[in-house]
């Protein structure tokens, strides 16, 4: 019974922990803007050499914004599925070699 209390007890002091670190985030960027490092990364570029060419062009450009970001969720929850499903492969596996 000990045990289940301080799991739970240590479950709540992480939650505390995510809430307080995205309402810091939030009171840091109090204009509400999240760009992302892209375009950070051209105008850094653009600042030290304007007459730079890229090397290549992209092989799929998105038609909108939106298509973009589905693109990218997509990515990541892709990534997410496999990383939890090796990680679900190994925890079962050992839990089935100790019994």
């Amino acid at each position: 019974m000990e045990k289940n209390k301080s799991k739970t007890g240590l479950n709540i002091i992480l939650l505390l922990a995510v809430v307080a670190l995205m309402v810091g985030a939030l009171l840091i960027n109090k204009n509400g803007e999240y760009g992302g490092s892209d375009g950070e990364a051209e105008t850094v570029i653009t600042e030290i050499d304007p007459n730079y060419e890229p090397w290549f062009d992209s092989l799929l450009e998105p038609k909108s914004g939106e298509i973009e970001s589905l693109l990218f969720t997509l990515q990541g929850s892709l990534g997410v599925g496999i990383i939890t499903y090796i990680l679900g492969y190994y925890k079962g596996k050992n839990k089935n070699a100790v019994n």
